[in-house]
């Protein structure tokens, strides 16, 4: 096929194909969605605090982990890669769709087109299999603790992380062969035609979303049935096996997977709704399409909030790197000020950042 088919065209705003005809209900890109001007600005409002609390929050996370030696550990490893998945999007495809918003179809072109796509992709499956690998670390931390320090040595936990990301890389790349990474006005993005390949549809949401669910469920049940038979002492030499603190870090954990499994099920239950039934297709509503899709995306500036909230150590940490900054600002403010102070010259109203600057 020439090169020249592969080209994607404007029209009134929306990419296609030259060569091809617009994609099923799911996935429609043809010139004819409209939106209410409330809508957008909501549309809008939500990726833009998904943006900045994303960017903000998720370096946060990784700065916190670094620089504080409570929290580097083997285990917290999935947390900062997981929080790298989140901030993929933040940089690269959330400012793309923004963009989109703004101007009522997609302006970038059909290679940032596919690349949006292709990180959106690796960005959910990338957050997934590192859900599930933060709910294997505490099953094995909690339930199978005396196996632990092998099994997650921190060689041994790199060599999962690795792992992660490679099998996410393995689970997107197909979507370039099947040919659904395809813009949807509807989501102002570049993302994964639901309607291209019903059997594909059905495998990602098998294989991406309800067997990790599944296996995250079953560790997190395991975990809690030991917290009660703890709490109860069902045995009556039985000691306590779980730290206070180590259970407010599986708490912790346990309601990230929850919001990311709350947040991200009704676009997958649509997917798979659709795929089994393509008349369903026609029957959802689009405006709970569009809510899906955004509910999914705002999903990935709620990890580092969870953490502050509910981790001593993570708000802790917050609070010293955001003091730190601070105080960085208020001193590089106030040296030329000395300076001024030094010379015997005061502050003027028309000094930068000096005015009301008291030289004693």
């Amino acid at each position: 096929m020439p090169l020249e088919d592969h080209e994607p065209t404007m029209v009134e705003g929306t990419l296609v194909h030259r060569n091809s005809t617009p994609v099923g209900e799911e996935g429609s890109s043809g010139p004819q969605h409209q939106a209410f001007p409330w809508v957008v600005t909501v549309l809008a409002g939500v990726l833009i605090t998904t943006i900045v609390v994303d960017v903000i929050g998720n370096l946060l996370v990784i700065v916190s982990v670094f620089s504080n030696r409570k929290l580097r550990k083997a285990g917290n490893a999935f947390v900062v890669s997981l929080a790298l998945a989140d901030l993929v999007v933040a940089i690269y495809p959330y400012p793309l769709v923004l963009t989109a918003i703004f101007h009522d179809g997609w302006i970038a072109g059909y290679i940032h087109c596919q690349i949006s796509g292709f990180l959106m992709g690796l960005s959910v499956i990338g957050s997934i299999f590192n859900i599930t690998g933060i709910a294997i670390n505490r099953y094995c931390y909690i339930c199978h603790s005396l196996k632990y320090d092998k099994l997650f040595s921190n060689s041994n936990t790199m060599c999962y992380v690795v792992l992660v990301w490679v099998l996410t890389i393995l689970a997107i790349v197909p979507n370039w062969f099947v040919e659904s990474l395809q813009y949807d006005p509807r989501v102002y993005s570049c993302t994964f035609v639901q309607s291209v390949s019903s059997l594909y549809t059905i495998t990602v949401v098998v294989v991406h979303f309800i067997l990790p669910i599944g296996i995250v469920t079953y560790c997190y049940l395991r975990i809690w049935i030991l917290v009660i038979q703890v709490r109860r002492r069902v045995k009556p030499d039985s000691r306590p096996k779980i730290k206070p603190h180590d259970l407010r870090n599986f708490i912790t954990m346990f309601v990230v997977f929850v919001l990311f499994a709350v947040c991200w099920a009704p676009l997958n239950m649509i997917g798979l709704g659709v795929a089994l039934d393509s008349r369903l297709g026609q029957a959802i509503p689009e405006w709970l399409f569009t809510a899906s899709y955004f509910m999914a995306y705002f999903n990935s500036c709620l990890n580092a909030v969870v953490y502050g909230v509910l981790n001593h150590n993570f708000r802790k940490e917050y609070k010293r790197i955001v003091l730190i900054i601070f105080n960085s600002l208020i001193f590089v403010q106030t040296v030329p000020c000395k300076e001024l102070c030094k010379s015997k010259k005061a502050p003027t109203p028309d000094s930068l950042f000096c005015h009301g600057f008291n030289c004693n």
